[in-house]
């Protein structure tokens, strides 16, 4: 049960100080805590674990003009910061990890400014069908943590020229473009700007699980730990990778997310596979690539080598979804290619 809610205040505009510092926390929670960290990032794009990011980000203009690309560790889409956008991330041990009392703590939060907002899915937030924040989630063995961001006056126009959202899944989202899909909460209440509303949280934090809400402690963080996650984190090969080589490549957008499998192919067999994906679940998509490797070039065989997936109760569903899809390709192999 939790009998401690701790607050940190970030004062660093850097994505990877920040992530890594968030990284620290979910590590080292308490027992018994619940952590509330608001944070900003100074112009940056941060993509998912599993994403591309050359396609999801416009990366050569976003750091010629002096912004960041950033990965995180959990699973989702890429979202756009600023200092016109606020970021929140809530860390506690399992027993006690509860998303819809954290999403709460947001409405309640929001609804002060006399707005209403309603959730939409499993990990949006909007008002008026626009969108103001989305989450995405990760677990280790011991804690959970959702993390998000709040749009309080963003500026849309960099967001656009910088997100390189695919056509299919803005056509899923029913939008023309990036920004008809969002809304800065500015726009809808004058009064509202991130320190007032990161008050109203700390606020809302306390109400929801009737405690007093603590200043995290300062020997809490060692930093020298934090710093060595930050180099990692703003390493070129954690934040874009060595793009593989590929023989041919397979895309589709399902319910829960769209993915590309990237196929290496030498003598009729897989030799490498890459899975990129914006599905909230980074551990099924991590997963895809090792059961389909070595194997002939077969659209049954990489089925089949999905079924250890779909016999899992968690990622059953989302792997049938893909053995359909695989089952019921009409591309023709033909030697190493594919037509």
């Amino acid at each position: 049960m939790i009998a401690n809610l701790w607050y940190y205040q970030g004062t660093l505009n850097n994505p990877y100080e920040n992530l890594s510092l968030e990284s620290y926390f979910l590590q080292t929670c308490p027992p018994n805590t619940c952590i509330c960290y608001l944070w900003q990032n100074q112009k940056t794009v941060v993509i998912g674990k599993n994403q591309n990011a050359w396609r999801e980000c416009n990366v050569e203009l976003l750091e010629g003009e002096g912004g960041f690309l950033a990965r995180r560790c959990s699973g989702g889409g890429a979202v756009f910061h600023d200092l016109g956008n606020l970021n929140f991330t809530f860390i506690a041990p399992l027993a006690d990890y509860s998303i819809s009392r954290q999403m709460d703590i947001i409405c309640q939060a929001v609804e002060q400014f006399g707005l209403h907002p309603q959730k939409s899915g499993r990990n949006d937030l909007l008002i008026g069908n626009r969108k103001f924040s989305g989450s995405a989630f990760q677990k280790n063995s011991r804690c959970g943590c959702h993390h998000g961001t709040l749009l309080v006056d963003t500026d849309l126009a960099q967001m656009s020229r910088y997100l390189t959202v695919s056509a299919e899944k803005l056509q899923s989202k029913g939008v023309l473009s990036v920004k008809s899909r969002v809304v800065n909460l500015k726009e809808l209440c004058s009064s509202i700007a991130v320190q007032t509303l990161s008050q109203a949280i700390l606020c809302a934090f306390g109400q929801v699980y009737g405690l007093s809400v603590q200043s995290m402690p300062k020997t809490a963080i060692d930093w020298e730990k934090v710093q060595e996650k930050t180099d990692l984190l703003s390493s070129w090969q954690w934040r874009l990778g060595k793009d593989l080589s590929f023989s041919f490549e397979l895309s589709h957008r399902f319910i829960w997310g769209e993915i590309s499998l990237r196929f290496g192919v030498h003598a009729g067999q897989t030799v490498k596979v890459q899975a990129y994906s914006d599905a909230m679940d980074a551990d099924f998509i991590e997963k895809i690539p090792g059961l389909l490797q070595n194997l002939p070039v077969s659209f049954s065989a990489f089925a089949k080598a999905l079924s250890p997936l779909a016999e899992n109760p968690q990622y059953a569903q989302m792997a049938v979804d893909l053995q359909k899809f695989l089952q019921n390709n009409p591309q023709k192999i033909k030697g190493d290619e594919i037509r």
